[in-house]
């Protein structure tokens, strides 16, 4: 493994600003998704320059708009990656099943579809590829990658990322299929995994709601049972949906400001989240630790960490 870069060197690449590559983002949406035959409406974030690219497919969390991860996906695109961004469902109950063949077939299609969607300068690398998901979409990235489902997939998934994921919670029972086992380093993922978790997603905004990432089914949990090699990043002060974009619209976008509790302002863990994010891709999908050994030896983060663990 690279030993730790130090701050002036990292400072020259920062992974929490924006990366070198101008971006672009090309909506493919209802209508037009049956026409390319993909699985679900997609927003796919990619570099503007010649080059061939690693790919990170990105789930959103329970009830949320794929449109508002635009500024984090923007970020991590930026920097040299290609981000596919479904929209898995308009509503949903506690079963995650079909989100999670949904997946599976987008997953599928990556090797035919994606490349239809790319600048002609740009080349889609799916021999680097990664699957993150948060919240919910945590929960279904980790599902898929456990294959609960035995799915058939016919591209293998080099790195998992859960930010904040959460297992559900229905009537104080786990959403199906369970993924969390609560034995410790039970994840037979043969995959680098990296968890972030959100320091206030385990507190209640007010009496009336539950918690947004609740003790017992969420970020913890989930590195607790991950094998090596893994990393866990807990930051203090922000919240289970800080890592959006700082404007969400229409009724969705203004209750994700009132259901969970917040840090301050967003800008800050949505920052640690995109450069931990290319820190991690870049580490194991790259060879470059740089990075992610001075993040966690502390050198550089726009936040603070309140708890880092590796399992190397």
């Amino acid at each position: 493994m690279s030993p730790s870069c130090s701050v002036s060197i990292c400072s020259k690449t920062d992974v929490f600003g924006i990366g070198e590559h101008e971006t672009k983002v090309v909506q493919v949406p209802e209508e037009a998704a049956a026409a390319a035959a993909t699985p679900r409406p997609l927003l796919i974030f990619t570099p503007l320059e010649a080059g061939e690219f690693p790919v990170l497919v990105l789930l959103h969390g329970f009830l949320l708009y794929n449109s508002f991860y635009s500024q984090l996906s923007h970020h991590i695109a930026s920097h040299g990656f290609i981000l596919v961004v479904p929209q898995l469902y308009s509503v949903a109950g506690p079963d995650a099943t079909k989100e999670i063949e949904c997946v599976a077939a987008i997953s599928n299609w990556l090797s035919q579809g994606l490349q239809k969607f790319l600048p002609s300068q740009v080349k889609a690398d799916l021999t680097k590829l990664g699957l993150a998901g948060h919240s919910r979409g945590g929960k279904v990235a980790f599902a898929l990658a456990l294959n609960k489902l035995h799915s058939e997939l016919n591209l293998k998934f080099s790195a998992l990322i859960g930010i904040d994921p959460v297992d559900g919670m229905d009537m104080g029972k786990q959403t199906q299929p369970k993924v969390l086992t609560y034995v410790p380093h039970s994840f037979n993922l043969e995959m680098p995994v990296m968890v972030i978790g959100s320091g206030l997603g385990e507190i209640r905004k007010n009496p009336l709601f539950p918690a947004c990432a609740p003790k017992g089914v969420n970020h913890e949990d989930f590195y607790n049972e991950c094998c090596k090699p893994a990393c866990y990043f807990l930051v203090k002060d922000y919240g289970h949906l800080d890592m959006l974009d700082d404007e969400t619209k229409g009724i969705r976008g203004k209750v994700t400001h009132c259901l969970c509790k917040n840090g301050k302002s967003r800008e800050p863990m949505r920052r640690f989240v995109g450069g931990v994010v290319v820190a991690f891709l870049k580490a194991y999908l790259q060879g470059d630790f740089g990075h992610l050994m001075a993040i966690k030896d502390g050198a550089i983060a726009p936040v603070v960490l309140q708890k880092v663990d590796f399992l190397l």
